[in-house]
């Protein structure tokens, strides 16, 4: 099956991933320029009539780029929603949306018919998250164009899948866009992905190490200098599993080793956690790819690294494997 249109303006095959509280107008708008698609969660712009104006400034801005750079359009741009029954903003973030025809919509924590055909009415296609081959199938079923299977090392919630069972699962009964998600740090990943049957890698961590995320400093220091055995799997700090930076969790006083069970039933997916150490604010997300992310740099010079690393692991492979 085709990839839809939208993508046609790729500059590489690569998903920027939505950052709760990181990912801002600045840098989808970056991201888009380089030619990846860039993201954010609605719930980012706070209060909810800011969705709107951040759309207008994406939209307006991007409009421009295109005018200025007919040879290189800009890629899409794409808003997650989350449709768990906490998010009480869904309907009117979703009306912002259908005002400026948002062209990628990146579901999570919940797939509804309803939505993905508010979504296909304004002429936008509709990508879910899911952690195994059932939620695929469920999201499919409801309307979804496109799965992004979200892997084992995968930044913030994740599952804990191999990336080689996920694939080979859906690709055995799905031929729609797939955007493969966990530990995709370089350009020989996004290979790797396309390897195993995705037609894009979905990169969120190495993204927070550029000028134009809304992370603090240490938070970003802390991508460049950490490595996978850094990372800690838990759910105490919003119900659901995720993987976190071990040094934020020990800043926040409390042993990385022997974390408590956290509780579903309290999650506040906006807001809030079952500690006083409050996720993405305190405690920092984070994928295990982070040992490929050596400095802080603009999105730009990220998008040339990735480019440039493809375009050798594909040379390197064809020169080893000639066959």
């Amino acid at each position: 099956m085709s990839l839809p249109p939208i993508f046609d303006t790729l500059r590489l095959p690569v998903i920027g991933s939505p950052l709760f509280i990181i990912s801002g107008p600045e840098l989808v708008i970056a991201q888009c320029k380089a030619g990846v698609v860039g993201s954010f969660p609605a719930l980012n712009a706070r209060p909810a009539s800011q969705l709107d104006e951040w759309l207008h400034q994406i939209t307006e801005e991007l409009a421009a780029h295109n005018r200025n750079n007919p040879d290189r359009p800009a890629a899409p741009y794409a808003v997650n929603q989350i449709v768990h029954k906490s998010n009480n903003r869904l309907e009117e973030d979703l009306a912002a949306c259908a005002k400026w025809q948002v062209p990628l919509t990146i579901t999570s924590l919940g797939a509804r018919e309803d939505l993905n055909k508010a979504v296909h009415d304004w002429g936008g296609i509709v990508m879910h998250d899911v952690i195994n081959d059932r939620f695929a199938h469920k999201a499919i079923e409801k309307g979804a164009d496109g799965l992004i299977p979200v892997a084992a090392g995968a930044g913030g919630h994740a599952g804990v899948t191999s990336p080689f069972a996920l694939m080979q699962e859906i690709r055995q009964w799905f031929d729609g866009p797939v955007a493969l998600s966990g530990s995709i740090a370089n350009g020989a990943a996004v290979l790797a992905a396309q390897a195993m049957g995705a037609d894009f890698g979905y990169i969120g961590t190495a993204f927070i190490a550029t000028h134009e995320a809304r992370a603090v400093d240490g938070y970003k220091q802390g991508i460049v200098d950490g490595k996978a055995e850094d990372i800690v799997y838990s759910d105490l700090f919003t119900g659901v599993h995720g993987n976190y930076l071990a040094p934020s969790i020990e800043a926040a006083g409390l042993d990385p080793k022997n974390l408590p069970k956290g509780d579903y039933s309290t999650m506040n997916f906006g807001s809030g956690g079952n500690t006083e150490a409050k996720a993405w604010k305190d405690i920092w997300g984070s994928g295990q790819g982070i040992g490929a992310v050596k400095n802080v740099q603009s999105v730009a010079d990220m998008v040339s690294r990735l480019e440039a690393e493809y375009k050798a692991a594909k040379t390197a492979l064809d020169k080893k494997y000639p066959f």
